[in-house]
């Protein structure tokens, strides 16, 4: 069960990132994102939001060692608390930060908490 759950959670970092990586401007529409003069946001999305997140999902699955899974899980953690520090600061939507930090938050809960004292 918590083999089958990480693998379903490093699939769900790759199928995060392949948005990013493949569809970049339909990305920055959906985490409202505006274009400038350049294209170089689109090179951002496809970097931060897209292949750091497809090749840390397929990293970990390739390493298939629980404190791959952890790390992942710490990322997720990273992402978490950037997202509610942004929710107490800034203001974003409430409803959709709310979501994808508590998708974040989740994730996060889940690879470390399993994962951190498990051995091979």
């Amino acid at each position: 069960m918590v083999t089958t759950l990480n693998i379903i959670a490093a699939a769900l970092t790759i199928g995060f990132g392949l948005f990013g990586f493949l569809a970049p401007a339909w990305t920055a529409t959906s985490l409202d994102l505006a274009p400038t003069n350049s294209t170089m946001g689109l090179s951002e999305i496809r970097a931060s939001v897209g292949g750091l997140f497809v090749v840390t999902g397929i990293a970990v699955l390739w390493l298939n060692n629980p404190m791959a899974y952890a790390m992942l899980g710490i990322v997720y953690a990273g992402a978490a608390l950037g997202r509610f520090v942004s929710v107490i600061l800034d203001n974003p939507p409430l409803v959709k930060a709310v979501t994808f930090g508590g998708i974040e938050l989740v994730l996060a809960v889940w690879l470390i908490a399993v994962n951190i004292n498990r051995t091979s």
